[in-house]
């Protein structure tokens, strides 16, 4: 055997034995890359998944107490017989029911077992009393079973027979002198919320939400959703352990929920690891969200998502590159293979550790050039995904902020916001002892409007309302709407006779500047100072008192004292 037949032999085996190496090695590197950059994509996808839920339904939390907590529909619970209660109540209801993402609402009293509800399509005007709940009913059984947990709130995803529809039903206890009179709250679409939520047909992405029992409550497949989760028995539930055949897996998604339901950063962790769910390896990304008091659960098929396929490029450039530099000087494969090898490693192991680099730390020439620049191409996506992801979540985090203490209509505080200013000057008055105004407004006769001229009329006339507000306060006080066709009006700081000054500048600009139709609009003001040691709902109460006093001695008027007053007209 000649020496050139050796040589060829011995080369071709020092580049099988070489190659075979490399390749091992390469395909760890391709391997790490891929868990890494899955795990990072499993988190952004679970917060932005989070974010959009959670926007859509904390909202809807919130309007839904804000109707519990309304003192007429309190008033009525206690004695729900009385019809001009009655009429008042749903008059109120109606108001919010614009209010509600899905302009739906319900009320259901625990006295009588009336269960009051309307929709977008205002389908049951005058006839907003649908049924009675019955406790030896199964399809009831929600209603006492949340009574009887006693929760502020809770999630329920359900199908109303009565009405004919299923959805998310968000259910707030309604109290009255600390005890529970029934049941308020919307309901949201249950179709729209998993096309719009969890359903977005990408490839290789599945979402779905259980609530603490494991319980499915939001799913692609609604043949997984467990209806009345609240009533349904342990044993009958369909729980996410449905979704997994490996014990092993399925112990590990409830430890994962357990360490995220007792860590310190509920909300902000994201725990992921492996699993198999039909058949197919899937990274799961595991978060718990305490406002809601659901888990979210997203698996990703990396098969899919970064397939193999996408590194053959990379693979065949590494084969050609490695076989032309064993053929070359020592000093070629140090210069064209080693040290473009050792700087792709570093950059790798960056990738892996989180760092995104936006500057391009991997050099080289010919073959390598191009493996180094496959990879910082992947390297750049990857960070732009992940920019991108997280000022979705950033944007509609702010969206949700501003929309949860604004009113949308008027662009003053809502009730929540004002709530909350409220409370900061009750603290600053009891640390400075000063003082602060509190004006509480009325429209006079606002049904009227909106029922002759319409419900468009009546929101141009909050509009200027609010516009006057602004005009008549000074830069440093505050107006909100409060609810309806009410507004709240914080002077800080505040004495007798800037009250009084403001308060009849309010009234006088609204008797001479609002006209709708051929009416002047007119306003009630009822007012009081407050100071260290009085409480909010002390506050409110004298102002109240004061704004139906005006409401009683012919509207239009502004009053100090308090009084309690009852309004032919809201």
């Amino acid at each position: 055997m000649s020496l050139k037949t050796r040589f060829l032999l011995l080369a071709t085996a020092l580049i099988l034995l070489a190659s075979s190496a490399s390749w091992m090695v390469f395909q760890r590197i391709t391997e790490s890359i891929t868990q890494r950059w899955g795990e990072n994509i499993a988190e952004r996808q679970v917060r932005y998944d989070s974010a959009r839920l959670l926007q859509t339904i904390e909202r809807e939390i919130g309007l839904s107490r804000q109707l519990a907590d309304s003192a007429i529909i309190k008033h009525w619970a206690t004695a729900p017989d009385d019809k001009a209660l009655e009429r008042a109540a749903i008059e109120e209801m109606e108001r919010f029911r614009k209010n509600f993402g899905d302009e739906n609402y319900f009320v259901a009293l625990r006295d009588n077992g009336a269960y009051y509800y309307n929709n977008a399509q205002n389908e049951f005007e005058g006839q907003q009393l649908r049924y009675h709940l019955n406790p030896d009913k199964p399809a009831d059984a929600w209603f006492y079973k949340v009574i009887a947990e006693g929760r502020s709130f809770h999630l329920n995803v359900n199908p109303d027979e009565s009405l004919g529809v299923t959805k998310l039903w968000i259910d707030v206890l309604l109290k009255a002198d600390d005890r529970i009179m029934g049941i308020a709250g919307t309901g949201i679409e249950l179709d729209a919320l998993l096309h719009n939520i969890v359903d977005l047909g990408e490839t290789g992405v599945r979402t779905l939400f259980a609530d603490h029992n494991g319980a499915i409550q939001l799913y692609r497949d609604t043949r997984y959703i467990d209806y009345a989760s609240i009533v349904n028995p342990d044993g009958k539930k369909k729980t996410i352990d449905l979704l997994f055949e490996n014990t092993a897996d399925r112990h590990w998604i409830r430890h994962t929920m357990g360490r995220l339901l007792n860590s310190s950063e509920q909300g902000h962790r994201v725990i992921t690891g492996f699993v198999t769910v039909d058949g197919e390896e899937q990274l799961a990304g595991v978060a718990y969200l305490p406002s809601i008091g659901w888990y979210e659960i997203t698996l990703l098929d990396l098969d899919v998502l970064l397939p193999a396929s996408a590194f053959m490029p990379l693979t065949m450039v590494f084969v050609v590159t490695l076989l032309l530099s064993l053929l070359a000087f020592s000093y070629a494969i140090r210069r064209q293979i080693i040290r473009p090898m050792q700087s792709l490693e570093t950059a790798m192991k960056a990738v892996r550790e989180g760092d995104l680099p936006d500057k391009r730390r991997v050099r080289g020439s010919g073959e390598m050039a191009s493996l180094n620049l496959h990879f910082e191409a992947m390297a750049n996506s990857i960070r732009n995904n992940t920019q991108q992801l997280e000022n979705t979540v950033q944007e509609r985090t702010e969206a949700l902020h501003r929309l949860a203490r604004l009113d949308h209509l008027t662009e003053l505080l809502n009730r929540r916001g004002m709530n909350e200013l409220l409370e900061g000057e009750i603290d600053r008055a009891a640390r400075q002892h000063s003082h602060f105004g509190v004006i509480w407004l009325d429209l006079d006769c606002f049904k009227e409007v909106n029922d002759q001229l319409g419900h468009g009329a009546g929101d141009q006339v909050l509009r200027e309302i609010a516009g006057i507000l602004r005009k008549s306060i000074r830069p440093y006080d505050h107006a909100a709407r409060w609810g309806g066709d009410e507004f709240l009006v914080v002077l800080a700081p505040c004495d007798d006779a800037t009250l009084e000054k403001i308060g009849e500048r309010i009234r006088q600009s609204v008797a001479s500047g609002v006209h709708v139709g051929d009416r002047n609009m007119t306003v009630s003001i009822g007012a009081c100072m407050a100071g260290a040691g009085d409480q909010k709902e002390d506050i409110l109460l004298r102002a109240d008192n004061a704004l139906y006093r005006a409401k009683a001695n012919g509207r239009n008027r502004f009053h100090t004292e308090p009084r309690t007053v009852s309004a032919d007209c809201e």
